[in-house]
């Protein structure tokens, strides 16, 4: 993605001036001391049918099971409400990810750690919504899976309805998917088991201080 593509999505509306920001009463850290582990974004990325949802709701288990504050953001579940109006062009996957980074930014403001569970396919949108995050606050989970393993799981018929010409660009087939350069965990669904990779990630978060 580019810069202008970036610009054309944020010049749709026009911003009052009237609108300042609210400081709320109870702060990040209050919040954070009160849930016992920091606040994070787990970016959840990778082909369709790689795995994210699967592992991220088997880390958010995890996490729920040693007694920390979570929730996980899935791609389609999202796109049932907040981001029911966007489609699959370039320039709305732009505009998906931009807005799940606004709501991964006010759960890890409430000290909860948040899993995204999205394709993500594109570095500068990934970098995006790190960049908007305080250091740390944002964890990639780079979903390795290669594209052969994902077609033949094909859980919804995707790669199918793709390679037939009835889904437009679908990522990994026609439309391009840009691999992580350096995430922060890699995980490999065709190696492991889901808990085994679920494993991986709680491992990292514990290892690098985030669960207090």
């Amino acid at each position: 993605m580019t810069q202008d593509q970036y610009k054309v999505v944020e010049v749709e509306g026009d911003k009052s001036s009237d609108v300042v920001w609210h400081q709320a009463s109870v702060s990040h850290q209050d919040r954070e001391t009160a849930n016992g582990h920091l606040g994070a974004v787990l970016w959840f990325t990778g082909l369709s049918g790689s795995g994210k949802s699967t592992v991220a709701n088997a880390v958010d288990k995890m996490l729920h099971d040693l007694g920390c504050k979570t929730y996980v953001l899935d791609g389609d579940n999202v796109r049932h409400g907040l981001n029911g109006d966007l489609g699959f062009s370039d320039v709305d996957r732009v505009e998906n990810i931009r807005r799940i980074g606004e709501v991964s930014k006010l759960f890890v403001d409430a000290g909860l750690l948040v899993s995204t569970a999205f394709i993500s396919p594109f570095i500068l949108d990934r970098e995006m919504v790190r960049s908007q995050l305080t250091h740390g606050q944002f964890v990639e989970v780079f979903i390795d899976t290669p594209i052969e393993i994902c077609e033949q799981r094909d859980p919804k018929g995707l790669y199918k309805k793709a390679r037939a010409g009835e889904i437009k660009n679908f990522t990994g087939i026609d439309s391009a998917y840009e691999y992580p350069i350096k995430p922060e965990v890699r995980v490999k669904t065709a190696e492991q088991s889901v808990e085994a990779c679920a494993k991986q990630v709680v491992d990292y978060l514990k290892d690098n201080g985030y669960l207090g």
